[in-house]
């Protein structure tokens, strides 16, 4: 993981703004979120695992169950992220066939994988490409 400084750390938005601003240029509210808190996701790259730049978000108000009513998230301090896979299913499935739909993919190596330096200047050009739609959806609502 590598911590990337950000005018973002800090702003409260309205959820559903943040959302619409970002996915125009590619992030998506990542699966793992909970009521507390989430991620907006950008994939850089998948040659070897996965490369992210995540904008991780807490809640400032309302929750992630009903974002649509006015829900706020504050902006946490971005960070690029590698997944390693291991290649194939995973050998390790529990039995049942519905369970077996959820566990059939390789659990990853290494969740938090060394960065590729080569996408770390990526990483910074779609930061600053979320920072620019951001805050000039914040101008908006000002």
């Amino acid at each position: 993981m590598i911590p990337l400084s950000s005018s973002l750390t800090g702003k409260v938005y309205r959820f559903t703004d943040a959302e619409l601003a970002l996915k125009p240029i590619g992030f998506k509210l990542s699966d793992n979120w909970d009521y507390e808190h989430g991620y907006f996701d950008y994939k850089i790259d998948d040659h070897v695992g996965y490369q992210f730049i995540r904008l991780p978000f807490t809640m400032e108000s309302g929750s992630m169950d009903a974002p649509t009513d006015y829900a706020t998230i504050r902006m946490e301090e971005p960070f690029l992220l590698s997944h390693k896979y291991n290649p194939g299913l995973d050998d390790n499935v529990k039995e049942g066939n519905f369970r077996a739909i959820f566990d059939q993919f390789s659990e990853p190596v290494d969740k938090d994988a060394s960065f590729p330096e080569e996408h770390i200047s990526t990483g910074q050009e779609v930061l600053a490409e979320a920072e620019q739609a951001l805050l000039t959806k914040r101008g908006e609502d000002d």
